[in-house]
């Protein structure tokens, strides 16, 4: 029995080491798997969450709203605030209820009508929106942004003449502001393609070159390429949040530049605008509309949120 018992182990054995000879060998016919390494593209555009600050802000500004001590102002003040922070993450609708609320309770809010003003010209409403920003500069006649958003709407309702009035005043409250110069040559541009890229250069000397945003002003004088300028735009110490803002704004005029020349890619950089999620940046609010106005639709077509 014992003699039985070693033959049958010796037979296994060879048969165990066999089948693992034939293993490796089946292994080493196999083509290897290389580790896989996550590599990202800093210019893909990553949509910025909403801050759980403003959740937390919106739901004690709420919580204020029904306390009935506060006074006309002070609720004034908290329906514009929980507008703002509606706005700041998209909800349009619901903070445009909120400025009227605020101006309904103080009429003299500029900043409200600002708002409404700009809800006004993203769908379209032209005539209420010049009504709105008037009221805003009547308030605050020194109130620049306000002749910002105007401008825009003049623009998108081809009076360009009165867009650029309103162009050059904001640009003269701040010169050093690269944005300034760059919405004040779209306007000269409809006007005078060349006088509009002569006046940019003269204002180019006017910026604050430590501003990464004075590079968009070189690209559109020609002075660095649209990779350079995407590179310089995507150094943040990979700081997400700055990353998106940047790229909100280098996809948006690098789209308006290359509206007349390559639609197709201007339109696909407006979609990069939109996917940043930066709701409160000038670049993310009028996006759409310049998307619709390629496609050859009106600005009626792009919803408020």
């Amino acid at each position: 029995m014992l003699l039985k018992l070693s033959k049958v182990s010796n037979l296994t054995k060879k048969a165990v080491l066999l089948t693992a000879l034939l293993a490796l060998g089946a292994c080493a016919q196999k083509p290897s798997t290389e580790v896989a390494v996550l590599v990202e593209n800093p210019l893909a555009p990553e949509s910025v969450p909403v801050s759980y600050r403003t959740e937390i802000a919106i739901a004690r500004i709420s919580e204020l709203l029904t306390k009935a001590e506060a006074t006309d102002e002070q609720r004034a003040r908290l329906f514009y605030d929980r507008g703002v922070m509606y706005d700041s993450v998209g909800l349009r609708s619901l903070a445009r209820f909120d400025f009227l609320r605020a101006l309904r309770l103080q009429p003299d809010m500029a900043d409200a009508y600002n708002f409404i003003g700009i809800h006004h010209t993203l769908v379209g409403n032209y005539t209420e929106a010049y009504e709105s920003f008037d009221a805003a500069l009547e308030l605050a006649p020194d109130y620049d942004y306000a002749y910002l958003n105007r401008g825009i709407a003049l623009l998108y309702d081809s009076k360009i003449d009165l867009a650029v009035g309103d162009f050059e005043s904001f640009y003269l409250a701040k010169p050093e502001d690269p944005y300034r110069s760059l919405w004040l040559y779209f306007a000269d541009a409809k006007l005078s393609a060349p006088e509009a890229q002569a006046r940019l250069a003269l204002n180019q000397s006017k910026l604050d070159q430590k501003h990464w945003a004075s590079s968009i002003v070189a690209f559109y004088l020609g002075k660095i390429s649209e990779q350079e300028l995407l590179e310089i735009a995507a150094n943040v110490n990979s700081d997400p949040q700055q990353l998106a803002e940047r790229l909100c704004e280098v996809y948006f005029y690098l789209a308006k530049w290359h509206e007349q020349q390559n639609p197709t890619k201007a339109l696909d950089y407006y979609k990069k605008v939109l996917a940043t999620n930066v709701y409160e940046f000038v670049e993310h609010r009028y996006a759409r509309i310049e998307m619709n106005r390629l496609r050859g639709l009106d600005a009626s077509a792009a919803p408020v949120n």
